[in-house]
């Protein structure tokens, strides 16, 4: 899988088409939700998109302090479920991790995990901070990554 990392100015309108193609695939038609995917956060966030064969397969989107969570934060972690075996997941997340060390300077990383997924982040590192919530019907719970490794 190639990993690129671009703003949202960045973005060819086929990638963008992709990306939203891509999280309406999941979050939307395979968890079953409907909610408003397009938030207009997107314009604020860099873009972690892993391909294979010109085709998106896996996604994040990544913020600075402030931007959307008081730090630097991960979020619309997404991996085309036929790839999802194939360690796409961890990989488009280390890369994301990576991203915010690069490019905010910052070490210290925020999440809203579904709660499922607990232990997949917990494995990269994040901590469960508090109480469950539901975030569109979803149980969620904050997850954070404190500094270095």
């Amino acid at each position: 899988m190639n990993i690129n990392t671009k703003s949202f100015q960045e973005l060819s309108k086929l990638e963008l088409y992709q990306i939203l193609q891509l999280r309406t695939e999941v979050f939307v038609v395979e968890q079953d939700c409907v909610y408003q995917d397009m938030d207009g956060k997107d314009v604020k966030a860099l873009h972690v998109i892993g391909s294979k064969k010109n085709e998106i397969i896996a996604y994040t989107r990544i913020f600075k302090p402030g931007d959307y969570m008081e730090h630097a934060s991960i979020g619309r972690v997404v991996v085309r479920k036929s790839e999802r075996q194939g360690g796409y997941g961890k990989e488009i997340m280390l890369a994301s991790i990576n991203a915010i060390k690069d490019n905010f300077k910052e070490t210290t990383i925020h999440l809203s995990a579904q709660t499922y997924l607990q232990k997949f982040y917990s494995e990269l590192g994040f901590t469960a901070v508090g109480e469950t919530y539901l975030e569109d019907d979803i149980p969620h719970i904050l997850m954070v990554k404190e500094g270095g490794e």
